[in-house]
């Protein structure tokens, strides 16, 4: 996202109404070069946590940059597939295929109120890939069953970013309307305005 109109967020924006495209979404333009939000391992976890997904990690658990690392490639993995598939080609699904057999886990019952039950996944054993699951099986997912017609890069020159056009007609253009819709807006009027005051000087 360029940010020529307002200073660079300090988090990566959640906007694009589904997860796998958000995870693209955490490299963004700024001020006309690409931002990696992922800079360390913790920075992936705050990210997760922002997404709903828990992500306990006890210090030493893992060594220091395994989950960056498997963020990131589970990042590009998924940004190639889905540009291929938005282009209306055929992808190579062998890596995120080979990514998903990493991360082994299982459903589990648990009670939330005296008559209530709630289904939860729970990871088999702590691994980068454990970690990132939910964000690989939601690719898997939108790869597999998403309407490609309503996967949208923002229009707005200086962006970057992907969402999932939910509006009932479909006609979604911006990540977001009060950032690069707005922007748009006030070009617009800019440019209105220009053209008044060289007809005016005509």
């Amino acid at each position: 996202m360029s940010t020529m109109d307002s200073p660079p967020p300090a988090e990566p924006y959640v906007l694009a109404d589904h997860p796998a495209l958000d995870l693209l979404n955490t490299v963004a333009l700024i001020n006309g070069t690409a931002c990696d939000y992922f800079q360390s391992d913790a920075d992936v976890l705050r990210w997760l946590a922002r997404m709903g997904v828990p992500a306990c990690v006890e210090a030493g658990a893992l060594e220091e940059g395994e989950v960056l690392r498997s963020a990131r490639t589970l990042r590009e993995v998924v940004r190639t597939l889905v540009i291929r598939r938005k282009a209306g080609e055929a992808g190579n699904y062998a890596a995120l295929n080979d990514y998903l057999t990493k991360c082994p886990s299982y459903l589990q019952l648990r009670a939330v109120s005296a008559t209530g039950l709630e289904v939860e996944r729970r990871a088999a054993g702590l691994t980068p890939e454990s970690l990132l699951a939910p964000l690989a099986e939601a690719a898997a997912e939108l790869l597999a069953h998403g309407d490609f017609s309503l996967v949208k890069h923002c229009e707005h020159s200086d962006c970057m970013l992907w969402f999932y056009d939910r509006t009932k007609s479909h006609r979604r253009r911006w990540c977001s309307m009060s950032l690069c819709g707005n922007r748009h807006k006030v070009a617009e009027f800019r440019k209105r305005q220009a053209q008044v005051t060289r007809t005016g000087l005509d």
